[in-house]
């Protein structure tokens, strides 16, 4: 079995004979779990993701279309046999395929292959020619496949001049000239690409015309977008000038999606990007990690130390958004900042110790790359206090913030980071570290209860919101507005609680657009279970819910609330140890109640123990964005049912 989706979704047979897929929804389901690369789907993003408007019956419908696929591809199954290729897989489906068996997972593996390795450059263009067209081609009014759409196509560009790239360096290529002319002709912002034409055309003996070429690159950079051409370029021009052009040895390293302007420029942008939101973040990281690859290409050490430090976007939460892509920019700042040793400059030292500690953060880290990003932020923060740079204090003093949350009960230390944090930006004119500062400082007051000052906060931070033109600063602030109003729902004359569920609904679907999935995924059930526990009331248990991280502690109650004990308490069981975040006392607020309603005396103890520290604050406001209650309520239960017998 072999499923392509690089042109139009098709699946084929060992033997290259047509799957009949059924109608468009059908390819569209087995499209969207391609594209997710064999990670589960909940079946409520699938339903979104089908449906603009979706139909009351939308469900059953999708659960239709996953029947008639699984016979599709399963024509031999047995009755009642479990699929093999769409699974079932907790609130929603995953595709099971090996990645070879898939095209665009292959190309993807194939490219990630020739970055590392030039001698597979061969395989490069063979994954490039399975190419049909653009992806997911016969998907073509769903955003999810849009944005899909735009991702592919820059790595296949990217593909093709890191083939180009390969050959000229091996002393090959004068055969590009006429697939690069073209390339170049579609993408003419493409900077690498003009100069791989140029070379390519010097190979071929074609000085003159290799020379125009620049020329028309630098043409077209000044006309559309009002810039000079690149370092490289520019020293290309002359080295095919003085008859000394890089033949053998590409200096023209800049390869990936996007204009390369030179690092600096490159870098500016991705920040920028990164806190306008939605896709233009999710462009930002992406560009960023780029930048920071053709930068250790060059083997200057110097240069690839400030375009990982120079990334200095506030970050306030503590779950990564890409985990894979953050272990990637931690490995190049621990990789760089070991190559300069220890007598590298104070400035850019500090600038990849605070980059490690900002991004060091989630549920996946082992217990010694915790301990490192704690210390890398105590570095860091010495280091620029000594150096007495405010705009780089504060970078490091949000590394500082990240790093708070060894055990629950720290939101006072985190207040007084988020005021020093303020401070700094307000005296030195940061006004993207002010608005952290008023972030970090409402988390604070939200985690303690002081909701006056907390909104004082989130006021504060709106209007900076509208000077620094920060679009995520509303979402944020608008889920601690809901937050609110679940806490005052308990209150005589406050909100009811049906309200304050409309309102963490109205902040979700803000949320959705933000570019955020760590923090996005699984925070509107677990605001909507922490207003149930404020009014008593079993947990939610609609089949649509996708608790995303936090389900090992949620699913006991869930399960409870099904009247179905013994799974609960196999699930409080399997439950492990809350990560170390903005959640953590809410995580041992589930584990305590789920513990005293299945009498699990152990359970209970070590939650109380856990949450002795926190007393004085609230479960799950930490991140200024839903409350579960007071600590305090759980806590007492918790002792109490640990002590009993």
């Amino acid at each position: 079995m072999r499923i392509d989706v690089l042109g139009a979704v098709r699946a084929l047979r060992d033997d290259g004979s047509p799957v009949d897929l059924g109608g468009p929804r059908h390819r569209e389901v087995l499209a969207r779990l391609v594209a997710a690369e064999g990670r589960m789907v909940a079946t409520g993003t699938l339903v979104d993701d089908l449906w603009t408007d979706p139909p009351a019956r939308a469900v059953g419908a999708l659960r239709t279309f996953v029947a008639a696929l699984r016979r599709a591809l399963e024509p031999d199954r047995p009755p009642r046999s479990p699929p093999r290729v769409i699974v079932t897989e907790g609130p929603g489906y995953a595709l099971r395929l090996p990645r070879e068996d898939v095209d665009v997972h292959r190309f993807q593996d194939t490219l990630a292959r020739a970055r590392r390795d030039p001698g597979a450059v061969t395989d490069l263009g063979t994954a490039l020619a399975d190419w049909r067209g653009p992806a997911y081609a016969d998907v073509t009014s769903s955003p999810w496949a849009q944005r899909e759409r735009t991702r592919l196509e820059e790595l296949r560009w990217e593909g093709a001049e890191l083939r180009a790239r390969i050959l000229l360096d091996s002393g090959e290529g004068a055969e590009l000239v006429a697939e690069l002319g073209a390339h170049v002709a579609e993408h003419p912002w493409r900077e690498p690409a003009w100069g791989l034409l140029a070379r390519a055309l010097h190979r071929a003996g074609r000085r003159a015309d290799a020379l125009a070429t620049l020329r028309r690159a630098r043409t077209m950079l000044v006309d559309r977008l009002g810039l000079d051409p690149g370092a490289e370029l520019q020293r290309l021009e002359t080295d095919i000038l003085n008859g000394s052009a890089p033949l053998d040895g590409a200096r023209t390293a800049w390869t990936g999606p996007g204009v390369r302007l030179g690092p600096r420029t490159t870098v500016d942008l991705a920040r920028t990007l990164a806190l306008a939101g939605g896709d233009a973040l999710v462009h930002s990281r992406r560009d960023r990690l780029t930048a920071i690859r053709a930068a250790e290409r060059t083997g200057d050490l110097s240069l690839t130390a400030r375009i990982i430090g120079a990334y200095d976007v506030p970050a306030v939460w503590s779950r990564a958004d890409d985990p894979e892509q953050t272990r990637a920019v931690v490995a190049a700042a621990e990789r760089t900042l070991t190559a300069l040793g220890p007598d590298a400059p104070a400035d850019p030292a500090a600038r990849l110790l605070a980059t490690i500690a900002v991004e060091s953060r989630g549920a996946d880290l082992s217990g010694a790359e915790q301990q490192r990003a704690r210390q890398a932020a105590l570095q860091a923060e010495a280091m620029a206090r000594d150096l007495a740079d405010p705009a780089l204090l504060a970078f490091a003093l949000n590394g500082v913030f990240l790093q708070s949350f060894p055990r629950p009960g720290l939101a006072p230390v985190r207040d007084r980071i988020g005021a020093e944090i303020l401070d700094l930006a307000t005296r030195h004119g940061l006004p993207n570290f002010a608005v952290l500062g008023r972030l970090v400082r409402l988390q604070s007051a939200s985690a303690l209860g002081d909701l006056d000052a907390a909104h004082s906060h989130a006021d504060a931070a709106d209007r900076l919101a509208d000077t620094t033109e920060a679009p995520l600063v509303p979402v944020l602030t608008g889920w601690f507005r809901a937050r609110a109003a679940a806490a005052r729902s308990t209150e005589p004359g406050g909100p009811t609680a049906a309200t304050a569920a409309a309102r963490y609904r109205a902040a979700e679907s803000a949320l959705r657009a933000a570019g955020m999935p760590g923090l996005h995924r699984g925070l509107l059930p677990l605001a909507l279970l922490g207003l149930r526990l404020l009014h008593d009331r079993p947990a939610p248990t609609g089949p649509h819910l996708d608790w995303g991280p936090y389900r090992p502690w949620a699913r006991p109650l869930v399960l409870l609330a099904q009247d179905r004990s013994e799974e609960a308490r196999t699930a409080l069981a399997a439950a492990p140890e809350p990560p170390r975040d903005h959640m953590q006392e809410a995580m041992w607020c589930l584990t305590a109640r789920a513990a005293v309603r299945l009498g699990e005396r152990a359970v209970a103890a070590r939650a109380g123990a856990s949450l002795r520290d926190a007393r004085a604050e609230h479960a799950g406001a930490a991140g200024g964005m839903l409350t579960l209650g007071p600590v305090a309520r759980y806590l007492e239960e918790a002792e109490s049912c640990a002590g009993a017998g």
